[in-house]
């Protein structure tokens, strides 16, 4: 049985493909269905995310080409074309490929963590379909130990290498508990929809959202549980705010610095944490002259974003070596399991052999026959018929020159040389 992962992703497929090999979530149980029957696999699961779509099988199959042309025939694209912008990984290969998208060294955004949650995912609904079996849930299952070996013992996922994630990670280094504090976001774009999620992962509960059409404010802030204000309330709720971060499109500044002297006399000079993410700048530059107010611009983020993705590339490395060593001890593995049969095979046949005997030698005993001479007998029975047939492909094997088994037979056995023998 091979193993294979095949698919694509943002660094072999241009969004418009990726868009049109998607599967909807709604109908991935079916799409498996047809692709264990049409492409003829016996395991397979199915991965779909905006960057990337990934089939892992469990199959028989020697040419992959079926799984392509399945993939073409369901999304209705020419398997030639797919073909160009396809990877193939096929067992140690696609063992491998499998850790590194676990762990996000395969992500738009590396050491990203929201790949492992979304294969995860996969898994169990592969499994609640019926689809997984005893090679895929193997390597599933080894898959998700790695990943969490590689997030404990490294720090890939410990710095922000996003904008929006850096700007509420500075706000955590301000503040000792972000629980307490109020945010106040201006705009309401995709930006500001990510600044908003982590704000409320990081434990902030009051959040109000800022922005000319008031509509998109509240569709955000429904989402977070938190208060949307048209963006001309926004210098009345300006000394509430703790935490401030803008991100609007206006080609002039919306926070001056007078504003922001006004609300700092009724904080009664409490610190106000600011980060500016607009190009063009949303805040005046004149506002990080005043005492208590922590300033921010998107230059400051980048250049904590660049360390962070250095640190991240640091932590890779050593990702990469766990991943080696884990993909190393899976197929070992998987190895010994392949002997299992082999060994079950041996051990029935040896043990049927001695039953044989030990059958004859207790007639023999019933019939008065001397009882050392029927255990001698018993013994030599045994030894003559296990050793039988490795002694005739033996000797076959070396007037073919095979001298490969004799090695193999002394390693097996732990059998002494002549030399060994004659001292």
């Amino acid at each position: 049985m091979a193993l294979l992962a095949l698919g694509i992703n943002h660094k072999t497929a241009s969004v418009e493909v990726r868009e049109r090999v998607a599967f909807a979530p709604e109908r991935i149980g079916e799409a498996m269905s047809d692709a264990r029957e049409q492409a003829r696999l016996q395991e397979v699961a199915i991965l779909s995310t905006c960057n990337r779509t990934e089939l892992y099988c469990a199959t028989e199959l020697t040419d992959t080409q079926q799984v392509l042309e399945w993939i073409g025939r369901y999304h209705g694209l020419d398997p030639a074309e797919l073909a160009k912008c396809c990877y193939i990984y096929r067992d140690e290969e696609a063992v491998r490929h499998m850790m590194r998208v676990a762990c996000g060294l395969d992500s738009l955004v590396l050491g990203e963590p929201q790949i492992l949650g979304q294969l995860k995912s996969a898994f169990s609904l592969s499994q609640d379909a019926g689809m997984i079996g005893a090679e895929l849930g193997r390597l599933f299952r080894h898959t998700f130990s790695i990943a969490k070996q590689v997030r404990t013992e490294t720090a890939i996922g410990q710095n922000p290498v996003s904008v929006a994630y850096a700007a509420v990670s500075l706000a955590q280094h301000i503040f000792a508990d972000l629980g307490e504090s109020h945010a106040l976001l201006i705009g309401a774009g995709e930006t500001i929809e990510l600044v908003a999620r982590h704000l409320k992962q990081a434990g902030v509960r009051s959040i109000t959202v800022a922005n000319r059409t008031l509509a998109r404010a509240q569709a955000l802030a429904d989402e977070v549980g938190g208060e949307a204000i048209e963006l001309a309330a926004m210098p009345a709720r300006l000394p509430k705010a703790d935490i401030l971060i803008s991100s609007t499109a206006s080609q002039l500044p919306i926070l001056g610095k007078g504003a922001v002297e006004t609300a700092l006399k009724k904080r009664k000079h409490r610190p106000m944490f600011m980060v500016d993410i607009a190009v063009p700048r949303d805040i005046e530059p004149q506002v990080a002259e005043l005492d208590d107010v922590y300033l921010y611009t998107v230059d400051d983020l980048t250049e904590v974003i660049e360390e962070n993705q250095r640190s991240r590339e640091s932590a890779a490395a050593d990702a990469e070596a766990i991943i080696e060593a884990g993909a190393h001890a899976f197929l070992g593995q998987l190895r010994e399991l392949e002997a299992v049969d082999t060994l079950t095979a041996l051990r029935e046949q040896g043990q049927a052999i001695c039953d044989a005997e030990l059958d004859k030698a207790l007639r023999l005993l019933a019939q008065g026959r001397d009882a050392e001479q029927v255990l001698r007998q018993l013994a030599r029975g045994i030894t003559n018929k296990m050793l039988h047939q490795p002694t005739v492909q033996l000797r076959k094997a070396s007037a073919d020159g095979r001298t490969d088994l004799a090695t193999l037979v002394h390693e097996l056995y732990q059998l002494s040389t002549p030399a060994e023998r004659s001292n």
